[in-house]
């Protein structure tokens, strides 16, 4: 949220699909409509008619996206405003006072960010000062008893220094904690262990908190390995794109073969979106119309929602490894119809278009999409056996870094995983 509000869905939109805290971005609300505006109206809560929680960030990730315009100094960060090109100096007090005055209900302090994949000495230099500015930022706190600042563990992919920086956070006995620094483009086993190594050392009482993580599968390991906060724009960007989230993947709405279609995007899906609309009618929207965006953004929220409310009943319940079998057979599953190849004949063409109308065999897809040809054209292949259709039905195994991961975690998902699996994944 850049602007008090989520791109396309009103506020009781995400209340009635169980949303419960969204994160505003604070860089973005102090340029517009400004922290002073949103603290003489009442606060941001108030501001955007939001009755549930908020966490507001640092303002920090803007060193890494909009570096071009930042320079980084141990006093803060000074960024060349994207509204007006005036130089802004965001510090530890500064980024503390804008949240204060926004009034979000979990705030973060200002942290050195450097990406993933920057190698040498940046890294050490990044967590050392995270750690000095943490301490400015609870020097700057005015309102402890109101919002719950959460420090930030960096140290790229180090071990030591990512130890070192856990360490010295948790002897400031804050009320949260999170993981950053990472999803910045580094290979998927170096990600988890960086979530194992912090989990295993944070308190188990506090928030465990994963920024910039949003992809289900990501979602599920890092539960599993303790994690119990994350944030991204991925399902609504997505949506944007005219992508929607479902349990064999995703389904791009923009293609030719959707419509037609007149099912609702997903079958098995209770939220509004598929109980009244149809593939064909979003298609059409997604390709001329705002009110497609939207539409996928509110179904693609209901899919997180449900997501994160399934693996929250399963670890209550002491479910959790059980579910996770489940979504991969499933997953597996799907994916075998996502390998189905269709050769063209003399005696009949048959072209799964793009776009352009070129030829596309359905490894191409995605899942849903895959299955969603393989059912239209059934009947039709039946009828003729100059078209061959061979099915690969590949074993669908987890991939290594999924298995490598859950077995840190103590859960035995061993039935899933080939000891040849692919950690290309």
């Amino acid at each position: 949220m850049v602007t008090g509000t989520i791109k396309g869905l009103t506020t009781s939109q995400l209340e009635e699909i169980g949303c419960q805290i969204i994160l505003g971005n604070t860089y973005h609300l102090a340029l517009r409509p400004t922290s002073e505006l949103i603290d003489e109206l009442g606060g941001l809560h108030k501001f955007m008619n939001w009755p549930r929680a908020l966490l507001t960030d640092s303002g920090g990730f803007q060193m890494v996206s909009l570096l071009h315009l930042a320079d980084i100094t141990e006093k803060g960060v000074t960024f060349q405003s994207p509204v007006d090109g005036k130089p802004m100096l965001l510090t530890p007090e500064e980024s503390i006072q804008i949240q204060n005055r926004i009034g979000a209900d979990i705030i973060m302090a200002l942290d050195d960010v450097v990406r993933t994949t920057i190698t040498g000495p940046r890294i050490e230099e990044a967590m050392y000062r995270t750690l000095r500015w943490i301490d400015r930022c609870i020097e700057a706190h005015k309102r402890p008893n109101e919002q719950n600042l959460f420090g930030i563990v960096q140290g790229g992919l180090d071990p030591v220094l990512r130890d070192i920086c856990v360490r010295g956070l948790v002897d400031r006995n804050l009320p949260g904690y999170a993981i950053g620094g990472l999803s910045g483009g580094e290979d998927k086993d170096s990600f988890w262990r960086v979530v194992a190594q912090c989990t295993a050392s944070l308190p188990e009482d506090k928030p465990r908190y994963v920024m910039g993580v949003g992809y289900p599968l990501d979602i599920v390991v890092c539960s599993a390995l303790g994690a119990d906060m994350y944030d991204c724009v991925y399902p609504t960007r997505t949506a944007r794109f005219g992508t929607a989230l479902i349990p064999e993947g995703v389904l791009k709405l923009k293609h030719r073969a959707m419509a037609d279609d007149t099912r609702p995007i997903d079958p098995t899906c209770m939220c509004m979106v598929c109980k009244n609309y149809t593939r064909a009618y979003i298609h059409c929207l997604v390709t001329k119309d705002a009110m497609g965006s939207q539409l996928l953004s509110y179904h693609n929220l209901y899919y997180m929602m449900k997501l994160s409310n399934d693996l929250h009943s399963s670890i209550i319940g002491g479910q959790f490894p059980d579910l996770f079998v489940v979504l991969w057979a499933f997953d597996a599953v799907w994916y075998s119809f996502w390998h189905l190849h269709v050769y063209e004949s003399s005696n009949d063409n048959i072209r799964l278009g793009d776009e352009d109308g070129a030829r596309v065999p359905t490894h191409d897809l995605n899942p849903g999409l895959g299955l969603f040809i393989f059912l239209r054209y059934l009947q039709r292949v039946l009828k003729n056996s100059a078209v061959d259709i061979i099915l690969q039905f590949p074993k669908g195994d987890v991939p290594e870094w999924v298995c490598n991961a859950m077995e840190v975690a103590g859960i035995d998902i061993s039935s899933c995983c080939s000891p040849f699996a692919s950690s290309q994944y």
